[in-house]
C-alpha cells in the first residue's frame, strides 16, 4: 500500500470545504462570558524573598491548591522554600521573561477562550466558564484542566525558539507551539463531557470516543485548523486527507474494527512518531483521526443531533453505522 505525500494547498481545499463554519451564531455570541487571564509569572518572578512567597500563596489560593496541592505538603516552609528557589533562579527567570514576551497581552488566546466557553456554555446551560491563569512551571507542567481553573504552563509553548524545551519526543516536541495550547485545554475540558461504554471497548470504540473529543474542539473552536486540534502539522492533515481511502482499507483489510488487544489499540490509537503499519510517514495516532472523520459523518447525515446527545452517546456501533464512513480509494 502507497502513502502518497501530496501538496498542502490539496488540504487548505479539502478542510476548508469540511470544517465547520467560521461564523458564530448570534445566540452563542451574545452569550456574555468574558475570560480574564491572570497572569500569575509576572508577580511571581519579581519576588525577592520567602514573605512575599506567602503572600503569592494568600493571594492565590486556587493556584495554590489546585496547581500546586498545598494542602498535601505536611508543613507550608517546604512549599515555600521550593517555590522561592525557583521564583530566584536566574535561568528561570530568563525563561519566564521570554515567555512573557513571546505572549505577550494574550489577546488570540483571551479571544479563543472566550468563544469556546460561549459554545459549550449554550450546549451545557450548567457550564461555569473556570478561572484562566498562566505560569512559568520550571517546565514541570504544561496544563492543568479542572472544573474550576485552566492553567498554562507557557514556558512549553514558546516555540523553537525557547531558551529550554521540554525533554520528550521530537515528534511531541513539535506540538508545543502556540498555536496548539488552547486546542489542547479544551480537548483536556471535553473528557467531562465525554462517555463511553467501558465495559465493551475494542478498537472501533476507541477510535470513535477519541473522534467525539476532537468533534468536540471543532465545535468549540470552529476557527481553528484542524492540525491544531489533533495536533498534526498542516502537511499530514494533507496527506492523511489524500490518502484517506487506502488508511480505512488498512483497517477493514487487517479486520482491525473490532480488535480487542491493547496493545494493537495503542499502535493505532496511541502516541507514537508514525504508524509503520500504514507507512513510515503516516503519523501516529492514526485510529483517533478517522474516529474523527466518522463522528463528522454521523453529525453531518443527523444534523438534529445535538452536541450534548453526540458526547452522551455511548453506542459506538450506532455512530459508525449510521455514519455510512466509506472513502475510496484514490
Amino acid at each position: 500500500m502507497s502513502y502518497r505525500i501530496v501538496y498542502i494547498a490539496l488540504v487548505l481545499f479539502l478542510v476548508g470545504c469540511s470544517s465547520n463554519t467560521c461564523e458564530i451564531p448570534k445566540e452563542i455570541d451574545r452569550i456574555p462570558i468574558e475570560v480574564t487571564i491572570e497572569r500569575l509569572e509576572k508577580d511571581f518572578f519579581d519576588i525577592e524573598d520567602k514573605q512575599e512567597v506567602k503572600k503569592f500563596l494568600n493571594e492565590h489560593p486556587l493556584f495554590a491548591e489546585k496547581f500546586l496541592q498545598a494542602s498535601n505538603y505536611p508543613n507550608d516552609s517546604i512549599l515555600v522554600n521550593s517555590l522561592y528557589g525557583l521564583a530566584t533562579n536566574p535561568s528561570l527567570d530568563s525563561l519566564a521573561r521570554q515567555a512573557m514576551k513571546t505572549f505577550g497581552d494574550m489577546e488570540q488566546e483571551k479571544e479563543q477562550l472566550e468563544v469556546a466557553f460561549k459554545v459549550i456554555k449554550y450546549y451545557y446551560p450548567d457550564f461555569q466558564p473556570p478561572r484562566v491563569q498562566t505560569f512559568v512551571t520550571g517546565l514541570s507542567q504544561d496544563l492543568m484542566v479542572s472544573d474550576s481553573l485552566v492553567l498554562f504552563g507557557l514556558e512549553f509553548f514558546i516555540g523553537k525558539d525557547a531558551l529550554y524545551r521540554p525533554q520528550v519526543y521530537e515528534y511531541i516536541l513539535n506540538r508545543y507551539e502556540k498555536e496548539y495550547m488552547v486546542p489542547a485545554a479544551i480537548l483536556l475540558l471535553s473528557n467531562k463531557y465525554n462517555k463511553t461504554n467501558l465495559a465493551d471497548r475494542n478498537m472501533l470504540s476507541e477510535m470513535i470516543n477519541a473522534g467525539k473529543a476532537y468533534y468536540f474542539v471543532q465545535t468549540a473552536m470552529p476557527c481553528t485548523p484542524e492540525h491544531t486540534i489533533i495536533g498534526y502539522s498542516d502537511q499530514e492533515v494533507a496527506d492523511i486527507y489524500h490518502n484517506e481511502g487506502r488508511i480505512w482499507a488498512h483497517f477493514i483489510e487487517k479486520s482491525l474494527l473490532y480488535e480487542k488487544n491493547p496493545f494493537l489499540i495503542q499502535k493505532y490509537t496511541g502516541e507514537r512518531p508514525n504508524t509503520p503499519e500504514i507507512d513510515a510517514k503516516a503519523p501516529g495516532r492514526l485510529g483517533a483521526w478517522v474516529g474523527w472523520q466518522i463522528v463528522k459523518k454521523y453529525m453531518e447525515r443527523n444534523p438534529s443531533v445535538t452536541l450534548p446527545e453526540l458526547m452522551a452517546e455511548t453506542d459506538y456501533k450506532k455512530i459508525f453505522n449510521e455514519s455510512k464512513y466509506k472513502p475510496e480509494k484514490r
